[in-house]
């Protein structure tokens, strides 16, 4: 772009004509000659101006957000929307955050992508129901709360004390950060765990699916996963995988003290090899597991001629994990060691049978598997099968107990009691080899530390029995991305139960009482229907409080056909956080029809919230509780790498927008910014943030910003309730960019919808940087700026720039609701204090799809490119343009760009970027040898392609014999000193 100057004023030429032919007048009614003159011609060019600010940093722009806020009124949207009449609903269940800390910008990706659809069903005049809500049980807030004090010290409910009002202090920082970040719901009315109402409709819940779905919900001694630093049972949910686990595995020997009878007597000693990376479970062990179908040898070691019964699959990769040969004796199939017995290794006297199992592979070990039901699912359904007995030789805090014997008793089974049972093993002659071992482990995704397999008396959800039905739920949600469904039915697959009882006191009660003789469960709907209701009038904690009387009264004891209340004590466990907060949709959702029309959370919800909810709802109503879900990846540095405190890379969103002590490492960037970042990222894989990605967020908004005040400026003093021109009577180019206007409206309204606000942005830069910058400001500059004020060609281009900034403003306002309500205050054409939101969404027309205008512009620009292709890096202004094209559809298009043959004001040489344009049937025979030519196609596809036509065209560019007008410095003028004919006009009416 050029700058030119008139006296001491400089703006951006377009190097376009002016839209409207002027009479041709004499020059010698302006000559220019003075300073005098050059002055008053500036006075007459209507240069744009607007009190927008082109920036806003640190505290300005802060104070300026903040003040958008109350000026705009965006704590009272929420409620205004509500109340208003809509045809239609659309209905976001929040997935409650955990209240046990600051925010973070995870919080910020998910709570800004919700809000950025929030806002826009509001624009578009759909009434929203979105409760955000807090998840507020469970341990880490109870750890947390308690600090270096001690639970056991404690009565339970000086734990919950303690806990609900960690609770409360984090829910009250966490909704503080939510609204500065402008996320749009009724601050006053959340929903919270820990509430009587939503405590209560979760007992309801619970009720439904312990008494109306028998064996859903059940009572057994089995193992779980259990944390010995949080002392309580674990569900899958509740775990997170250390794939660089170290353990100490062993090879160790079974003694076969009874052969099986399929096999010969005259084999000798043999032992049994297993390999295991959790040795100390060994003095737990209860079996020897093999694969029946599978083959299996006798072979000999070289070193030592000792005689080992392994697969035969494994002999190779034994050979080698041995360090010696492994000679195979005889081989046979698994099914003929059933029979055999073997000696313990580390229990004197103790024999253990060999048992078929379908869970043995071949993958790792020796393909004969140490069983202790006690510490593993696989192992606990042998025993399960066989009737073998599960003792548990381990403590709640992960040492070995009483039964385990005193060698053992009282060692943390993870650090010296494996030390004590290899030295066992080692004693006994059974340790063959030890090895650290890298793998995959559980750990407490709380303390993050390892996790057992225990057995324990808990409650369990059989989810077995769900599975089916809630597969076929699914079938009907949408998933977004669809990548991620098979990760939600793979978790869904892998869980065969769920564990939803706790041994913790800051939770809801399960509400059972056992027998104080027999130990037998109280439980049924009167039980817990009455609980229920007494939770709903004076909260859980009741549970404690109120005496047992009041909680099993005797008319429900009489419906029970229990005994007295004396007979029965209450129970002590809590009910799973992942129960908790899986039941929100009962609580929160319309009771009518509790159905979500989507939920938008992380990918590790995969196998929680969203399974648990789905779980929940599945069970009582045989259906999911939402329509679709969107899965979000996680935040990480710039470098890929997960946020840790340890390495120093955790960001944190209040900085983000409010600065950090220095504000050149930390600069203050303000909401919208952090709004910006999270619509432009992939969110639907992991979304990086750092110095870099923020600052460019930054700068893009600083580049909208400039184009949003260059049409302000140039609307100064326009109303379009009076001045609009009818799309109709406007300038083709102008009649165009309506019509790229309204596809542009339609491809971002589709974008949000479908839950890509990435793509938004990319539409919105395009359309900014092709369609606006690049074009039609180019292209309109003159005609602003130096036709007269209320000239015909202005007001039509006015009218556009008003549409304009109107519908990129509002598409915006989803992502950039602070910028965008800015803009509307300073915008023209409505009244003083409306809001954005309270206005609606881009109000494109139909009737601004006209039939061949498409083909006329751009039939146009592709005659101008090849024109200025010809001419690189000359000023195209300075020629004199010829267009020849054959009788046809083309030409007929041209000619309603320009009627007359030559002009210097028409829409095609406005178009065409030069100063004056002839067209043509053919180019002269007598061209001037400095004429530059060229030749082009441009294919008309009309109705659809009913009617399609290639036309030729072909151009020759001559240097303009006229000269520059002083005022508009255009080549349009007949001498150096004289105003073009345009300008004589517009300066005489000005007079």
């Amino acid at each position: 772009m050029l700058l030119c100057r008139v006296g001491s004023v400089s703006w951006g030429l377009g190097l376009r004509s002016g839209a409207l032919r002027a009479p041709a007048l004499s020059c010698r009614i302006h000559r220019v000659g003075t300073s005098g003159d050059a002055a008053r011609f500036r006075d007459t060019v209507l240069l744009p101006h607007t009190h927008f600010p082109m920036k806003l940093n640190n505290q300005k722009l802060l104070d300026r957000e903040l003040q958008i806020q109350r000026e705009c009124g965006f704590d009272q949207l929420y409620t205004w929307q509500r109340e208003r009449k809509a045809k239609k609903e659309f209905c976001l269940h929040d997935g409650p955050p955990y209240a046990n800390g600051d925010t973070h910008v995870g919080h910020a990706l998910n709570k800004i992508l919700k809000d950025v659809r929030n806002r826009f069903e509001v624009l578009r005049g759909t009434r929203v129901h979105y409760v955000p809500g807090w998840d507020c049980h469970g341990l880490p807030i109870e750890l947390k709360a308690l600090g270096q004090l001690h639970a056991g010290d404690l009565t339970p409910l000086q734990v919950r004390r303690k806990a609900r009002e960690f609770a409360e202090a984090a829910i009250a920082r966490q909704r503080a950060a939510f609204q500065r970040w402008g996320i749009m719901a009724d601050w006053g009315n959340c929903y919270y765990s820990f509430s009587g109402h939503y405590e209560a409709t979760q007992l309801r819940i619970f009720q439904d699916m312990t008494v109306n779905s028998e064996g859903l919900v059940y009572q057994d001694y089995k193992p779980v996963f259990w944390s010995p630093s949080s002392r309580t049972a674990l569900a899958e949910a509740e775990l997170e995988y250390n794939s660089e686990h170290l353990s100490r595995s062993v090879y160790a020997t079974f003694t076969l003290t009874a052969l099986p009878p399929k096999l010969a007597p005259s084999l000798g000693n043999v032992s049994v090899l297993v390999w295991t990376t959790q040795p100390w479970t060994i003095p737990a062990n209860q079996a020897v597991c093999f694969m029946p179908k599978a083959q299996y040898s006798l072979v000999k070691r070289v070193d030592s001629e000792q005689l080992l019964l392994v697969a035969t699959e494994r002999i190779a990769s034994l050979t080698s994990a041995l360090g010696t040969d492994l000679q195979n004796v005889t081989t046979f199939v698994g099914s003929d060691l059933e029979g055999g017995v073997c000696q313990h290794p580390t229990i004197s006297g103790k024999e253990v049978p060999l048992l078929p199992a379908n869970h043995v592979t071949m993958a790792k070990g020796t393909g004969l598997v140490h069983t202790a039901p006690a510490h593993g699912m696989e192992d606990y359904s042998v025993a399960t099968h066989f009737s073998l007995p599960v003792d548990c030789m381990v403590d709640e805090e992960g040492r070995f107990n009483e039964l385990a014997g005193k060698d053992l008793q009282g060692q943390a089974v993870l650090d010296k009691g494996t030390d004590t049972v290899i030295c066992m093993l080692q004693a006994a002659g059974a340790l063959v080899k030890e090895e650290w071992c890298v793998h995959s482990y559980p750990y407490d995704w709380r303390s993050k530390t390892p996790v057992l397999f225990r057995p324990s008396k808990q409650w369990f959800i059989n989810t077995a029995n769900l599975k089916d039905k809630a597969k076929e739920s699914l079938q009907k949600v949408k998933v977004i991305p669809e990548s991620a469904r098979a990760t939600l039915m793979a978790k869904l697959d892998g869980r065969t139960y769920w564990c939803i009882s706790r041994q913790r006191s800051w939770g809801v009660p399960i509400p059972v009482f056992y027998h104080r003789e027999t130990g037998e469960a109280l439980l049924n709907k009167y039980t817990v229907a009455h609980v229920a209701k007494v939770f709903e009038e004076k909260g859980s904690d009741s549970w404690w409080v109120e005496p047992l009387e009041a909680l099993l009264p005797a008319d429900v004891l009489k419906k029970s056909n229990a005994g007295s209340v004396t007979d029965y004590e209450r129970g002590e466990d809590v009910l799973d956080i992942w129960f908790d907060s899986g039941t929100s949709w009962a609580a929160v959702l319309h009771a009518s029809d509790p159905h979500a029309d989507v939920c938008i959370e992380g990918k590790d919800q995969l196998g929680g919230w969203f399974q648990s909810s789905l779980l929940t709802s599945v069970a009582v109503r045989n259906k999911a509780p939402y329509k679709a879900l969107v899965v979000h990846g996680f935040v990480v540095s710039e470098k890929g790498d997960k946020m840790s405190k340890s390495l120093g890379n955790v960001i944190d969103p209040d900085i983000v927008i409010n600065g950090g002590p220095d504000p050149v490492l930390s600069p203050a960037y303000g909401a919208d910014v952090l709004r910006w970042w999270v619509a432009e990222s992939n969110v639907f894989s992991d979304v990086q943030i750092g110095p870099k990605t923020l600052n460019t967020a930054r700068d893009s908004i600083y580049k909208l910003r400039n184009t949003l005040r260059f049409m302000l400026g140039n609307l100064q003093g326009f109303d379009p309730q009076t001045q609009a021109v009818d799309p109709k009577h406007m300038h083709y180019i102008d009649q165009y960019l309506l019509h790229l206007l309204r596809e542009y409206s339609i491809k971002v309204s589709d974008a949000y919808s479908e839950f890509d606000s990435g793509r938004v942005i990319r539409l919105l830069q395009a359309f900014i940087n092709r369609d606006l910058s690049s074009f039609y400001f180019s292209i309109i500059k003159d005609r602003l700026y130096c036709d007269a004020e209320n000239s015909l060609g202005r007001r039509s281009c006015q009218t556009v720039l008003e549409e304009i900034l109107d519908g990129v403003t509002r598409s915006i306002a989803p992502i950039l609701p602070h910028l965008a309500e800015e803009v509307y205050q300073y915008a023209p054409g409505h009244d003083e204090g409306e809001t954005l939101f309270q206005s609606g969404w881009i109000k494109s027309s139909s009737v601004w799809r006209k039939p061949g205008l498409e083909e006329a512009v751009e039939g146009a620009c592709a005659i101008r490119d090849s024109f200025l292709s010809s001419i690189p890096g000359r000023n195209a202004v300075e020629y004199d343009l010829t267009v020849a094209i054959e009788p046809g559809l083309l030409f007929e298009l041209m000619e309603s760009l320009q009627e007359e043959p030559t002009s210097t004001c028409s829409q095609l040489t406005e178009l065409m970027m030069a100063s004056r344009t002839t067209l043509r049937e053919a180019l002269p025979r007598d061209l001037p040898a400095d004429a530059i030519t060229g030749r082009g196609t441009f294919l008309i596809n009309l109705e659809g392609g009913v009617i399609r036509e290639e036309s030729t065209y072909n151009i020759a560019a001559v240097p303009i014999s006229l000269t520059r007008c002083p005022r508009c410095r255009r080549h349009t003028a007949e001498t150096p000193d004289c105003l073009c004919p345009r300008c004589q006009t517009v300066v005489r009416e000005a007079q």
